[in-house]
């Protein structure tokens, strides 16, 4: 008698309810690799992914000229790409010691802009150069990667040829550091 059941349930699957579910199944797997996908742009797997994520906080809270607190700045990041930014990561640690360090910056880069003036720099040509000194006052700090991930931070937001500026800048300032010392 189950043999019969079974039989019978067969019968009532018509091929198109079954190329239905079959496409149904593909929306679902489509969808949910979106959302993986999603994912993965907040995915904090090595310092590179940090120091994006740390640029794209500053740059929000320069554009409104430091009004936005960087708790909103993170909340407003979470909402838009659905995904969690450890307080304690990296690269909220970056954003807030730029942050409360960026005057003193501004003072540190004027001696080494020659024939230039502060505000004749880009924004994010700024903002690269305020997290690789930032950087650079840390404990165990390597010179030639916080240059290299400012560079390659530049090719990608700054201005044209930023990255020639910063690499420059930075390793003028690195060579004057090691004078001193």
């Amino acid at each position: 008698m189950n043999d019969n059941k079974n039989n019978l349930d067969d019968l009532n699957i018509i091929p198109i309810d079954q190329e239905l579910d079959e496409e149904a199944l593909a929306q679902q797997q489509l969808q949910e690799d979106l959302e993986d996908e999603l994912a993965l742009k907040i995915k904090l797997s090595s310092r590179r992914d940090e120091r994006h994520l740390a640029f794209y906080l500053l740059y929000a809270i320069d554009r409104s000229d430091y009004e936005l607190e960087l708790e909103d700045a993170i909340d407003d990041f979470e909402q838009a790409f659905e995904g969690l930014i450890p307080r304690q990561s990296f690269a909220v640690i970056v954003v807030d010691g730029v942050i409360k360090q960026r005057e003193l910056f501004d003072q540190q880069l004027v001696p080494h802009l020659k024939n230039w003036r502060l505000e004749r720099i880009g924004c994010c040509t700024k903002l690269i150069l305020h997290m690789a000194m930032w950087e650079f006052t840390q404990d165990n700090a390597i010179a030639s990667i916080i240059i290299n991930e400012a560079i390659e931070l530049a090719k990608e937001f700054a201005e044209k040829d930023a990255y020639k500026f910063i690499n420059g800048i930075l390793d003028e300032m690195t060579k004057k550091k090691s004078e001193a010392v």
